[in-house]
């Protein structure tokens, strides 16, 4: 079956074009470079993996209870319209929900694929453009991974929102070389990041817990390689053009902030426009949603050297100016951790139920010999 056809809002055209500007840049110094992003490098040859071997995609997902979440995390629950659901009724609800955020999350994995690529092409330096290719095949394993979540253990893909949409765009218009890190690799990444974690630390299935560590001990390299060259490159630049820089965060954080909240979901189930977005400001579940939003992105931006008196202002007004000075590193520690403790359960489980598989063979096989 094709994707179109599992659409809930089919879109007019399967493919989008965005004009290409900027420049290819070439770099003939082949000897050495900075040795963090080469060991980066490194570390990404070594950490690559295949999708369709690392997850157990044996696994049985009920698509309408795909997390196990609880009720109060839907932005309808204690609504005027909540009372009229059936159970059938919120059972579909949960389905389309996380169609919803996992059809965000393969788009936008497809975006940070394209991103990469991007900079494999624009960065001046071969040492960045060697740890973005490796960046590139991560973000097509990701694409891939979620799109099969979707197709084959939920049955129903989401569009691509709008002002994710335009985001990515944004991103991918400027011609400065910078861009398609600060907007895929802070802003996108940053937020996807957050989301993950959040999901991944809150379900209680095996599938998507699996897919969302995996994907994050991944993205923990890819927000560490954007601190490194953005950190280098904006010491150099000049007040103005860092105030630039600035503003499309501002912009970029406040679209992420106010737009990407389900309200298609919303209108799907006959909800006005207008009453959805009331709905979900009302959501308790949001107002907390939100703020772990910023978590990756304020400490990063911090991080890069963009800190300006504006953009302050702006995460004061967001209520996360607090998260400037949170750990990152030790953030991004225990992505990596949390991955290798589930492989570790995972495996040894395997190996003990595969010993104990042996054992009885052996022992039915000493029982037919005497018998």
């Amino acid at each position: 079956m094709s994707t179109y056809d599992r659409y809930v809002n089919p879109p007019e055209t399967l493919q989008w074009q965005v004009p290409a500007s900027g420049s290819a840049r070439f770099s003939w110094e082949y000897d050495g470079g900075r040795d963090r992003l080469l060991a980066l490098y490194q570390k990404g040859k070594d950490k690559q993996w295949d999708g369709a071997k690392r997850i157990d995609w044996d696994l049985e997902v009920d698509p309408q209870d795909a997390l196990g979440t609880p009720d109060e995390m839907l932005s309808l629950y204690g609504s005027r319209h909540w009372a009229k659901m059936s159970r059938k009724d919120i059972a579909e609800l949960r389905q389309h929900y996380v169609s919803w955020q996992f059809s965000q999350f393969l788009h936008g994995e497809q975006g940070a694929m394209v991103c990469a690529a991007r900079i494999v092409e624009s960065v001046p330096d071969l040492d960045a453009k060697f740890y973005s290719a490796t960046q590139t095949m991560d973000e097509a394993r990701h694409a891939e991974i979620f799109g099969r979540f979707l197709q084959e253990k939920i049955g129903m893909v989401y569009p691509i929102n709008d002002n994710l949409q335009s985001l990515l765009g944004d991103t991918l218009r400027d011609s400065r070389w910078d861009m398609p890190y600060l907007g895929m690799q802070v802003l996108i990444e940053g937020l996807a990041l957050a989301a993950f974690g959040l999901l991944r630390d809150t379900t209680d299935r095996q599938l998507p817990k699996q897919i969302l560590a995996y994907v994050m001990q991944d993205e923990a390299r890819h927000v560490a390689f954007g601190r490194m060259a953005l950190r280098d490159y904006y010491r150099q630049l000049s007040d103005a053009e860092l105030r630039e820089r600035e503003e499309f965060v501002i912009e970029g954080c406040y679209l992420m902030r106010d737009r990407l909240s389900g309200v298609e979901v919303l209108e799907n189930f006959g909800i006005p426009k207008q009453e959805a977005q009331e709905l979900s400001e009302q959501s308790e579940y949001l107002q907390i949603f939100r703020k772990l939003l910023f978590s990756r992105i304020v400490p990063c931006v911090k991080d890069i050297g963009l800190w300006g008196e504006r953009l302050q202002k702006a995460y004061v007004d967001m209520g996360v100016f607090d998260l400037g000075d949170a750990n990152l590193d030790l953030l991004m520690t225990q992505d990596e951790e949390i991955a290798e403790a589930l492989d570790r359960e995972r495996f040894a489980t395997e190996e003990r139920a595969r010993v104990t598989e042996v054992a009885e063979a052996i022992a039915e096989g000493a029982e037919a010999a005497t018998a």
